[in-house]
């Protein structure tokens, strides 16, 4: 390293010339960002928080039993109460062990005669195996999905709180999907072939609750919880919807949120957004916590049964619940 170090003393003379005239002036101007004024309503994490605990309390949401019963019909009754025009799909589904479980969908729509539309989504039933835990008789457990579900459930109840205290410019469709958790577990030893996870994205895909819908762009909200998340670009999302994933992670960037949205690339994620994509309803992105650190690419609570309330941070949901919700604000 080189210095150069000038030493001051009592006989030396610091001068400052500066030269101007009537006629021109030289200086030199500094660019100073001007600071980006927020468009949307303040995103109350601690009531999103409260939204994912109160699923939490209700136990593990598995399709078939009463806690995931007692949790839909609370999610129908918050989105109605929060001013959303509410339907629900109900179907019967054949799995792949040859069982039929039901599916329950529920769509909370806000001011559905505007044409143009944003479409909000989260799974909200949870996974009935811990199959990634090293114990295997802990594995055959429900876990609590507080991450893997409720959080992205949280963050959309709160954004349909606000949108009743201060409408967007746009329609908003929010979709609760169901039965998108209980994809073959890793411990079958005869795995079946088929598409076996997201099955209530690919009934609505397939029968959307109004016919020929259609939404500009949709955002689906997964594992948004956990502390320290890292919302890396998504494959399939990059594929199917280039645009709205420069649209997110540039409003995350100008927010201040650069460190939950950085600009590197993730690994292809079988999520919710997939059906949404192929069958062409919205062009699709999933804002998910994904890992570089980890052997499975996820959070290390993801499929164990430490999916609890220790792995929801405040922040996290700030991050990607103000984001969201400045990028539909934006919208005219």
């Amino acid at each position: 390293m080189f210095s150069l170090i000038v030493a001051l003393t009592a006989g030396m003379l610091l001068t400052v010339l500066t030269v101007s005239c009537n006629s021109c002036q030289s200086a030199r101007s500094i660019a100073v960002a001007e600071p980006y004024l927020q468009q949307s309503p303040d995103f109350n994490a601690d009531s999103a928080y409260r939204f994912v605990e109160q699923q939490v309390a209700f136990g593990p949401r598995v399709p078939g039993t009463a806690a995931h019963s007692d949790c839909g019909d609370w999610l129908a009754e918050k989105l109605m109460s929060f001013g959303a025009q509410v339907v629900q799909q109900r179907a019967d589904i054949t799995h792949y062990d040859g069982r039929n479980l039901p599916i329950r969908n529920i769509i909370g729509s806000y001011q559905p005669a505007l044409e143009k539309r944003v479409l909000l989504f989260a799974h909200w039933d949870s996974r009935p195996f811990a199959d990634e835990e090293s114990d295997e008789e802990r594995q055959r457990q429900p876990i609590a999905g507080a991450d893997d579900g409720a959080s992205g459930v949280g963050v959309l109840l709160e954004i349909a709180r606000q949108l009743q205290l201060q409408p967007a410019g746009v329609g908003v469709d929010i979709i609760f999907f169901d039965l998108e958790d209980w994809g073959q577990p890793s411990f079958d030893t005869q795995m079946v072939e088929g598409d076996w996870w997201c099955l209530g994205s690919q009934y609505w895909a397939e029968h959307p609750h109004n016919d020929d819908y259609k939404a500009a762009y949709g955002i689906l909200l997964d594992m948004v919880g956990s502390p320290n998340a890292t919302f890396l670009k998504e494959e399939y999302s990059v594929h199917y919807a280039p645009g709205v994933v420069e649209k997110v992670w540039s409003t995350a960037a100008r927010l201040g949120y650069g460190s939950y949205f950085p600009p590197h690339r993730g690994g292809y994620i079988t999520d919710d957004h997939l059906p949404v994509n192929r069958q062409q309803r919205a062009p699709s992105i999933n804002i998910i916590n994904l890992k570089r650190d980890t052997p499975t690419g996820f959070g290390p609570h993801w499929h164990t049964l430490n999916d609890d309330m220790r792995n929801i941070d405040r922040n996290s949901l700030k991050a990607s619940g103000q984001t969201v919700m400045e990028v539909i604000y934006l919208e005219r």
